[in-house]
């Protein structure tokens, strides 16, 4: 049995996959969860440890290309950064110290991305998007992909490049309103609905030089003058940007779609985390898969698929650090009866920023006080929104679904709630929500939700990441110890 593993690291959120020789992914994590340090960039040693135990690793694949990442840094003014291992360092230095004698490869970007996506899809020919902040030069590329012989094959149909980036307008966007850039775009697609979109047209006219062609006015690699939109309230920016960005994914997938490839869309790249947008792709593919980790931590996975070069066995997102035993379906019912809110620390981590039930905080959706409860234990804004895990069965029941998706696991589209006054903990301002659906099957949130519907009539919960503020998702035992201690909520293994 052979083990190709696949490394992103050297900008942020480092990550780590290993695929066997049968297709299979045996591993697939992210270094933050190692290091407790949010985005962490560098590849930690305990991650190391933890995908190479009981195997061997014969051969490597590191996510991009180094030497035209630096040349674009350079044209772009960047330099060197001296106090971040570059890649060539984290290639020669950092992996040859893990493996002294196994080969080494290097792929791009973009690939990386829409390899990941293909490769982890349901289908034998799609249409690739990839929109992402920037790779090594390309910001935007659409790809037509299909198996040959076995072998999946990729045709680049259309591509943007630096310094024209959706998702570089995204970060100074976010920025602007003073968040993290790289981090916190998520906290600005939140905070959008509760603006008005009334300054679209000003970005408009300072920033876009053609939607068509996805080109902007300015390098927003450098952020926007904070006197840009100096009136306006940080909600309608919000919204403005999110508006606009909207507009600029729309144009690239009529774009796509015009290719005439496929009907069938995959989506990857950072951006396609922006699940407010994903909501409308069904007017532009018949049928679309967003793996739940589309962003640079999932080109990890990417890498690791080129080597491997066929269709990848996908099964869910449960791929990283195993907490073991059998999901304590029972005690984690009973003190959402008693209590409301629970933590579950138990089996393998999610592999990307969604928790999927098995290190989440978990809550009763229907009660009026829950969702300022867990902002509270989180120290998170109370106008950020929580999502539900629903049976799959249900959910038409209680929400209208976007069209076209082929997997509604992984909270990566919105649907509007027909019944907010009913479920005010999962519904947002809007009055749609990031919904988990949970097929049939002896998953463990499964066997948790139809305990839970028995009860109480209810076929839903409030699902959130279980992770301390300023750190990310819990990974062992020892972290959701620290998290009852913090905050005084049980976290059931």
């Amino acid at each position: 049995m052979k083990h190709y593993l696949g490394i992103s690291a050297g900008f942020h959120d480092a990550s780590a996959s290993v695929v066997n020789s049968q297709g299979e992914i045996v591993f697939a994590g992210h270094s933050e969860r190692y290091s407790k340090i949010k985005n962490d960039p560098n590849i930690h040693a305990d991650l190391i440890w933890d995908l190479s135990k009981d195997r061997y690793i014969d051969h490597i694949a590191y996510y991009e290309t180094p030497w035209k990442k630096q040349l674009r840094q350079l044209y772009s003014g960047q330099g060197i950064e001296w106090n971040k291992l570059t890649a060539k360092q984290i290639i020669h230095t950092q992996l040859r110290g893990y493996f002294k004698h196994v080969p080494i490869s290097t792929h791009s970007h973009h690939l990386s991305h829409a390899a990941a996506g293909f490769q982890t899809s349901p289908f034998d020919r799609a249409t690739v998007v990839v929109i992402d902040a920037i790779g090594e030069w390309d910001t935007i590329s659409i790809w037509g992909a299909e198996y040959k012989d076995g072998r999946a094959k990729y045709q680049q149909l259309w591509g943007q490049r630096y310094p024209h980036s959706i998702g570089l307008f995204y970060s100074a966007m976010t920025q602007r309103i003073g968040l993290k850039p790289m981090e916190d775009e998520y906290i600005l697609m939140g905070m959008s609905a509760y603006g008005s979109p009334r300054y679209f047209k000003d970005i408009d006219n300072e920033l876009i030089d053609s939607y068509f062609e996805t080109t902007f006015n300015q390098n927003l690699h450098l952020g926007v003058d904070q006197t840009f939109l100096s009136n306006a309230s940080n909600e309608d920016i919000a919204a403005s940007a999110q508006f606009v960005l909207e507009k600029l994914v729309y144009y690239v997938m009529s774009r796509a779609g015009g290719f005439n490839w496929s009907t069938n869309l995959v989506y990857s790249g950072g951006v396609a985390l922006n699940c407010l947008a994903n909501r409308n792709l069904g007017d532009y593919f018949d049928n679309i898969w967003i793996m739940p980790c589309p962003g640079d931590a999932g080109s990890s996975l990417g890498a690791a698929a080129l080597v491997y070069g066929k269709q990848i066995l996908w099964h869910n997102a449960y791929l990283g650090h195993c907490i073991p035993g059998p999901y304590p379906v029972n005690s984690i019912l009973d003190c959402l009866l008693s209590d409301k809110i629970v933590g579950v620390a138990n089996g393998h981590a999610e592999f990307g920023p969604r928790a999927l039930g098995n290190r989440s905080l978990l809550a009763d959706p229907r009660g009026n006080d829950i969702k300022d409860r867990v902002n509270e234990i989180k120290h998170r804004q109370k106008f950020r929104p929580f999502a539900p895990v629903i049976l799959e069965e249900h959910v038409g029941d209680y929400f209208d679904m976007p069209s076209g998706f082929c997997d509604t696991g992984y909270m990566q589209v919105v649907g509007r709630c027909r019944h907010p006054d009913l479920y005010p903990a999962i519904s947002h301002v809007d009055g749609t929500s990031r919904i988990q659906t949970v097929p049939q099957g002896n998953r463990g949130i499964r066997v948790l939700l139809e305990a839970w519907y028995k009860k109480t009539g209810c076929p839903m919960l409030l699902n959130t990441s279980l992770n301390i503020k300023g750190e990310p998702i819990v990974n062992n035992r020892a972290d959701a110890d620290r998290f009852e201690k913090l905050y005084g909520v049980k976290v059931i293994s």
